[in-house]
């Protein structure tokens, strides 16, 4: 029988018949006991243990048989596997014992090589560590010196880059160094830092505002020599035009004819003043997010400084370094408000400006209150205009101060009104009121330079031969030239003023009236009552004739001066009390007329009881006339002066023959002395009109018609209404009655007969008159 085959087993039946066998996961290195706790669990849930035991018997005892029967078919084979198997053991056993030597060798090395290796990987650990810890200090060392560099930066005044330095820490990458307490300590500093900053850019500029408060002073001075040149410049250009003596420096057309040659005091050869601090600090003030405190120390600083500009009290001596110093104060505002954008408000430099100006108009009127010499105020003026002027041309408010100036003003009027009238008053008092000599053309015309003359009586001395007796004295001329330097120098306190000439116009005529009528015409007056000299109250007439006529002048020179400044007219009032002291001044003429005409009549010899009549004039009567015609007709004045002191005298002369016919000096008289007296009015009469004065006559005719009335015995006809108004009309009532009354106590004293019929007659007529006129033109 042929041998059964083998049964061939795959690896894969084996492993399965394994596993099945022996509950062992060939793939795993751990037995896996934990599989046969559900199978059990399961088999006694379902009671079957005897049939799993019968069951797992049965399987022994099958794969009993299977190996037996496997043994028994391969039992040759088997053995020779197995002496095989020895052999290989044996040979595997040596090797075992060689790999073990081997292993026991390579242990012992690889032990060597790992501690070389665990001491390497520590050692290159620790270099890492090293490699970090230096990069880490580098990177300290790097933050650290831009920290030191900010400190440096500071200290060179380059704070923006300081700034800009600590924004750069700030903005950092993370990294190593971010995780370090260095690190967040060094960003809890910066706050510090950016303090440090914002207070040494603060101190800078805080140094930068005492420099500038050193320096506004020359700022201020090379702002008002600018300006002066500009206005003397333009002052030139408006005199070589008449076209634009209305227009002031400052105005648009000054502007825009003159050319603009404008320096910047705050940048020129001689100064330059330096902003970048300020800029800086606000730059940096800006970028901290703390404007508004940069802003409120500001103005708090240059208040302060402003207020300690101004003394007080306000020495008038330091008055233009002064303003000067305000002149440059506003200016460096004015460039700081307008290079600083929203930095500065123009109202916070308003209030600076007010302040300021009203401290310096009560500083400047509390150091005048007391002051009396007027060029004290056109000095404080001189600086105040060209402060003023300087600072309008930066755009500054200046109408306080223009009120200030006109205040000034009028207290310099008041001075100047009061140092002239003394002067005048001095002037007439030493003046001989003789007419003024000159000698030389140059001294002529230097006289008639300065007084005010009609233009043909100009003419006339102008060409006269030399040397000249001028029709007026010393005081005149001198009074004309005080009255042009006080023209001049009340002109010279507005130049430059823009605002109210009408106001100047009426202060002008107010002290211009004043001086002439209260000064000038009432110390003329005053010395005619003192002067007793006929040739120098006539010398004195002449003067006042002069002064009218200088009245009228200076009025149209004013006018014409004042509408080159767009002025009113000068009306000067005065005129009138020139006319009345010339009326006064006459009167004297006739009163010093009169006083000689009375040593005349004292010197008559009438009779006032003659016994027969004369047919010739007093002798006294010639030399009268020749005196007078000779006096009055040598009187140095007008015409019609002269007319005046003939009616004057003439009429002394009529008063005073009608005083011998009805005064109580001559108590009784007869007809014979009433034709005397009236051959003598004849005689005046002849003479009168043989010098050319014949209309003087009629002062006479009163004298004439009651002398009439007596020797032609019409005193009937007198008592006839229609008779008396139409024959005469001059005689009054009294004065005849009078007279008849002293023919009646003549006749009565006569012892015959008919004289004393003739002196009854006189008094019934006296009676008559009396009782018919009771006190008509009495």
């Amino acid at each position: 029988m042929a041998p059964q085959r083998r049964p061939q087993f795959t690896q894969e039946s084996i492993d399965q018949q394994l596993q099945q066998i022996h509950l062992l996961d060939p793939s795993s290195s751990s037995e896996n006991l934990e599989q046969l706790g559900p199978i059990i669990k399961q088999i006694h849930a379902n009671r079957q243990q005897e049939a799993y035991l019968r069951n797992l018997q049965a399987l022994i005892a099958t794969k009993d048989s299977e190996i037996e029967q496997i043994c028994t078919d391969n039992y040759q084979e088997f053995i020779s596997s197995a002496s095989t198997l020895f052999t290989v053991k044996s040979y595997t056993n040596n090797l075992r014992d060689k790999i073990t030597t081997l292993d026991a060798s390579v242990s012992q090395v690889g032990r060597g090589l790992v501690e070389k290796k665990r001491t390497l990987l520590q050692s290159k650990k620790t270099a890492a560590k090293l490699d970090e810890a230096i990069d880490t200090l580098q990177a300290c060392l790097k933050v650290l010196d831009v920290v030191n560099r900010i400190g440096e930066l500071i200290k060179e005044g380059k704070y923006w880059s300081a700034l800009r330095s600590l924004e750069d820490i700030q903005s950092l990458p993370s990294n190593s160094l971010s995780q370090t307490p260095f690190y967040q300590h060094l960003l809890s500093s910066l706050p510090s830092l950016r303090i440090q900053i914002q207070n040494a850019v603060t101190a800078s500029m805080k140094q930068w505002l005492l420099e500038i408060r050193n320096v506004s002073g020359l700022v201020g001075k090379l702002a008002l020599e600018a300006m002066d040149y500009r206005t003397r410049k333009w002052r030139s250009r408006r005199e070589r035009d008449p076209m634009l003596r209305l227009s002031r420096v400052g105005s648009a057309v000054e502007m825009v004819i003159q050319e603009r040659s404008d320096t910047n005091v705050l940048d020129s050869e001689k100064l330059k003043v330096d902003f970048t601090p300020l800029y800086q600090c606000i730059h940096i003030y800006t970028t901290l997010d703390s404007i508004d405190d940069l802003r409120k120390s500001y103005q708090a600083d240059r208040k302060a400084q402003s207020d300690l500009i101004l003394p007080d009290p306000l020495p008038l001596a330091s008055l233009v370094s002064l303003t000067q110093e305000i002149c440059g104060f506003f200016i460096i505002e004015s460039h700081v408000l307008e290079t600083t954008g929203n930095f500065r408000s123009e109202r916070e430099v308003e209030e600076l400006w007010e302040a300021l100006v009203a401290r310096l108009s009560s500083a400047v009127n509390a150091s005048l209150t007391n002051e009396t010499d007027p060029d004290s105020f056109l000095r404080v003026k001189e600086c105040l205009i060209g402060f003023v002027t300087t600072l309008e041309s930066y755009s500054y408010a200046t109408q306080s101060l223009h009120s200030l100036i006109l205040m000034l003003f009028e207290k310099y009027a008041g001075l100047l009104e009061g140092q002239f009238s003394r002067r005048f008053d001095v002037i007439f008092l030493q003046d001989d009121h003789l007419p003024m000599q000159v000698t030389i053309p140059s001294e002529r015309d230097s006289v008639l330079a300065v007084v005010w003359l009609d233009p043909s009586e100009q003419d006339t001395l102008s060409k006269s031969g030399l040397p000249l007796s001028l029709p007026w004295s010393q005081g005149f001329f001198l009074c004309c030239q005080d009255i042009r330097n006080f023209i001049q120098k009340f002109y010279h306190f507005v130049d430059g003023v823009s605002q109210h000439h009408g106001n100047i116009d009426e202060l002008l005529n107010k002290s211009l009236d004043k001086l002439l009528a209260n000064h000038i015409s009432d110390s003329i007056s005053k010395c005619l009552s003192s002067t007793s000299t006929l040739s120098q109250v006539v010398q004195i007439v002449s003067n006042l004739e002069h002064f009218q006529v200088a009245c009228s002048e200076l009025e149209r020179s004013l006018t014409s001066l004042r509408s080159t400044q767009r002025g009113g007219a000068i009306r000067l009032s005065s005129s009138s009390a020139f006319a009345n002291t010339i009326t006064r001044a006459l009167n004297r003429v006739t009163g010093l007329i009169t006083s000689k005409l009375d040593d005349f009549f004292d010197l008559a010899e009438y009779d006032w009881m003659p016994q027969s009549r004369e047919d010739t004039p007093s002798m006294y009567l010639y030399e009268l006339i020749n005196w007078l015609t000779t006096v009055v007709d040598s009187l140095v004045i007008k015409e019609i002066y002269k007319d005046e002191a003939y009616r004057g005298a003439v009429g002394y002369i009529a008063e005073c023959l009608m005083n011998f016919m009805i005064g109580p000096d001559v108590p009784a008289m007869n007809e014979n002395a009433i034709s005397n007296v009236l051959v003598d009015t004849v005689f005046l009469e002849g003479e009168l009109t043989r010098i050319g004065r014949g209309h003087l006559s009629s002062v006479f005719a009163e004298l004439h018609s009651m002398a009439s009335v007596i020797l032609n015995d019409a005193v009937q006809d007198y008592l006839v209404p229609q008779i008396r108004q139409t024959t005469y009309p001059v005689v009054r009532p009294k004065r005849l009655q009078t007279l008849l009354e002293k023919l009646t106590r003549y006749g009565s004293s006569r012892r015959n007969a008919q004289s004393r019929e003739r002196g009854e007659r006189r008094r019934k007529e006296a009676d008559a008159v009396g009782r018919v006129f009771p006190g008509e033109n009495r």
